[in-house]
């Protein structure tokens, strides 16, 4: 089964965790999914290879930037009409304090889907959503390009 019909099954059942599991890289990062209302809350499971400091300890920036994408491409998967595979633009990451050895949650908003490209704010914290531990603001082409884009 192609990722695309693995991707269309996960969405058909409404299994979030199907939509990670279907990922290496997010089952590497120990990426989950919920419902929190109508929204759709990625989890990045704290794990000790995630450890950028170990001093503090603090979670690496390249783990709070890639839960940040992974939470902003999924929720792009799990809001489209169709199924079509985001590719990053670009993305922007605000770090705006020490990610702690704890889970980290993100929570995902689009901003704008046109025709061709998708606009994603999301959102990181730890124990308290008021209290941010980083922002992504990303843009995503979600149609494939008439060159052979796959």
């Amino acid at each position: 089964m192609s990722l695309v019909e693995r991707l269309a099954a996960a969405k058909r059942s409404g299994d979030f965790q199907a939509l990670f599991d279907i990922v290496p890289y997010s089952r590497f990062l120990g990426l989950s999914a919920h419902a929190d209302g109508d929204d759709l809350v990625t989890t990045l499971t704290f794990s000790p290879h995630l450890v950028g400091n170990p001093a503090l300890p603090a979670l690496h920036g390249g783990a709070i930037g890639a839960l940040l994408e992974s939470a902003a491409i999924f929720e792009l998967l799990w809001r489209a009409e169709t199924i079509v595979l985001p590719k990053t633009i670009t993305i922007t990451v605000d770090f705006l304090r020490s990610a702690h050895a704890v889970d980290t949650h993100a929570r995902g908003t689009i901003t704008r889907h046109g025709r061709r490209v998708a606009n994603v704010r999301v959102e990181a914290w730890q124990r308290d959503r008021a209290q941010l531990v980083a922002t992504a603001h990303a843009i995503f082409l979600v149609t494939p390009s008439e060159a052979g884009a796959s």
